[in-house]
């Protein structure tokens, strides 16, 4: 999961190196207010997806004494950082450049032509070349994207992409396939303007599009950071939680559950706990044979002897509570392994029954001998 996501992040981080020299020069030669805030749009993209790749390098470390289910949190803060500082300030950015194309207005005629390499050239035409390298190789990092995306939503039985696009449990790959896609659209607005532009003689239009241009920044800062934030505030694991559900239903030996919970410690490790009450009915039926052949392990440890009848009561007693132990941690380890079949993000399942503690084992029952 995660290398599809980091694949689609390295793409994105060349081609859109690439695409700001070009929109800075081509801003700089034809003095077009859109221009130089898609450039900005494309460095805003470019830093956001190293943001995006540290967040991708760092969430994958494994467990350690400090963070005991490891380091994947960390993915969607780095997220959130890029997301709420980096398009905020790109839409600052933008908006100010804006502000002052039009107030200067009156003052700055753009060029009729730029000199390239000995030639003449309009400066239309080195905005549409550039646009149209920027369109292809921003659309090409869409593709990308949006194939693992689609990937994903097929593998999780969905089928309508912008239901998914809110649930997904990825948030960089999210992020990505939606800068990319703002990134075509971005070029769209900025043809157009520039292109209103060019054959009305009005320049009104590049600024107005340059705003449009900014302004979505704003909104992908305000989407990306809701996203991330979701995940940062212990939600819950739905699909977990309903899978439980349906386990359950299919186990006789349980009465009921209550007191559910799960919550979503990264896109692929999901915490859940339960509280089951168990029919003693179901329970009971083998349990006669576990303690007698549990009582009779332990008995042939003690020399015949020392069988006293203290030694038996203590034998009777260890082996009923070996018994049920036994029987309720082999419930839960058939619970956890059917879980984790069908959600495999589950990677730890807690489960108290009645008091019980199962999964607190007995000591060694070599100790039993010398316990006397």
């Amino acid at each position: 999961m995660a290398q599809g996501s980091k694949k689609a992040v390295l793409y994105a981080i060349c081609v859109n190196a690439i695409i700001t020299v070009l929109k800075g020069v081509a801003a700089l030669a034809t003095h077009s207010a859109a221009m130089m805030n898609e450039a900005v749009h494309s460095l805003m993209d470019t830093l956001n997806q190293v943001f995006l790749l540290i967040g991708l390098k760092r969430g994958g470390l494994p467990a350690d004494r400090e963070y005991a289910f490891g380091h994947g949190q960390k993915k969607y803060l780095w997220n959130l950082w890029s997301a709420i500082g980096l398009f905020s300030i790109g839409c600052g950015l933008g908006l100010a450049h804006a502000w002052h194309a039009w107030h200067n207005l009156s003052h700055t005629q753009p060029p009729e032509s730029v000199s390239v390499l000995g030639l003449e050239i309009a400066p239309v035409w080195i905005s549409a070349v550039v646009l149209v390298i920027a369109f292809v190789l921003e659309g090409y990092v869409l593709l990308v994207a949006g194939k693992e995306f689609l990937s994903r939503m097929r593998a999780a039985g969905r089928r309508n992409p912008f239901a998914y696009l809110m649930k997904a449990d990825d948030p960089t790959l999210l992020a990505v396939l939606l800068e990319d896609s703002i990134a075509v659209t971005g070029v769209i607005l900025a043809a157009t303007g520039i292109g209103m532009t060019y054959s009305t003689g009005n320049p009104q239009w590049d600024i107005g599009f340059s705003v449009l241009i900014a302004l979505m920044l704003g909104l992908t800062a305000i989407f990306l950071g809701k996203i991330n934030m979701r995940y940062l505030t212990s939600v819950r694991d739905q699909g977990a939680e309903r899978a439980f559900h349906d386990i359950i239903k299919n186990h006789r030996e349980i009465e009921r559950y209550h007191d559910l919970r799960s919550v979503i410690v990264d896109d692929t490790h999901t915490v859940v706990v339960a509280e089951i009450e168990l029919r003693e009915e179901v329970l009971m039926r083998n349990l006669q044979q576990r303690i007698a052949k549990h009582e009779r392990e332990l008995l042939e440890r003690v020399p015949e002897h020392r069988r006293t009848e203290s030694v038996l009561e203590y034998a009777e007693t260890r082996a009923t509570v070996q018994a049920t132990l036994e029987a309720t941690e082999e419930l839960i380890d058939e619970l956890e392994a059917e879980l984790k079949q069908r959600c495999p993000q589950v990677f730890h399942l807690t489960i108290e029954i009645d008091g019980l503690t199962p999964s607190s084992k007995l000591d060694d029952p070599g100790q039993f001998e010398t316990g006397l």
